[in-house]
C-alpha cells in the first residue's frame, strides 16, 4: 500500500491569535519532493441541534463579520482548552438561548476545512427541559429564532441558513425525524 504521509521537516507559527494559530510547515512528499502548507490550529468546537417541546429547531441570528451580513445558525462555540464537549455544548446552549437541556444525544463530529484546519466540531442534539436567562459573551449578540422544519429548509434555500455545520444538522433532524410532530 503507499503511503501518502508528509513529513514536516519545518514548522514556524505565523500568527497566534484569541481564536486560531497559524503555522506554515515545510513537508517532505511521500516522492521525496517537498512543499508548503499553510494550517489553521482551533481548539475544536460544538454545535447544539435544540428541539422544543414543540418539535422546533432553536437557531440563533447574529452578525458575521467574515460574511458581512446576518445569518441564522444553531447555537455553538469554541472549545476551551481540555474542556469536555458535551459541557462545552450544555455551557453553550445556555449561554445563546437561555436553554437548559434534559437530554442529549451525540450526533456526529466533522473536520471543518481539512485540507487547511484541524478544527474539529462536535454536534449534539437537545432536548428542551427547563428556559433560563441568556448570558452571550460581552462581544456576542445574538437572536434567539425558533423554526419549524419547513422553515428551517426555506432558509437555508434563501441562504438566511448559510453554514454547514447548521445544514448538516437541519438535514440529520430530518433524516432522524427529530422535527416531526
Amino acid at each position: 500500500m503507499t503511503s501518502f504521509n508528509e513529513r514536516t521537516t519545518k514548522m514556524d507559527t505565523l500568527f497566534t491569535g484569541r481564536v486560531i494559530d497559524l503555522e506554515l510547515h515545510e513537508v517532505e512528499m511521500p516522492d521525496g519532493s517537498y512543499s508548503k502548507r499553510e494550517i489553521i490550529k482551533h481548539p475544536g468546537a460544538v454545535a447544539v441541534l435544540c428541539v422544543t417541546k414543540e418539535k422546533k429547531l432553536v437557531l440563533v441570528r447574529q452578525y458575521r463579520k467574515a460574511m458581512e451580513k446576518v445569518i441564522a445558525e444553531i447555537p455553538a462555540g469554541k472549545l476551551e482548552e481540555g474542556e469536555d464537549p458535551l459541557r462545552c455544548a450544555q455551557r453553550e446552549l445556555e449561554e445563546e438561548t437561555g436553554i437548559i437541556a434534559e437530554g442529549w444525544e451525540k450526533l456526529a463530529s466533522f473536520y471543518t476545512s481539512p485540507g487547511f484546519a484541524d478544527e474539529l466540531v462536535h454536534v449534539y442534539a437537545a432536548f428542551e427541559a427547563d428556559i433560563g436567562n441568556v448570558g452571550t459573551d460581552e462581544d456576542e449578540f445574538v437572536e434567539r429564532v425558533d423554526v419549524t422544519l419547513a422553515e428551517a429548509k426555506t432558509m437555508i434555500a434563501s441562504e438566511a441558513i448559510h453554514d454547514a455545520k447548521t445544514m448538516y444538522a437541519v438535514q440529520t433532524a430530518e433524516m432522524r425525524n427529530l422535527l416531526q410532530n
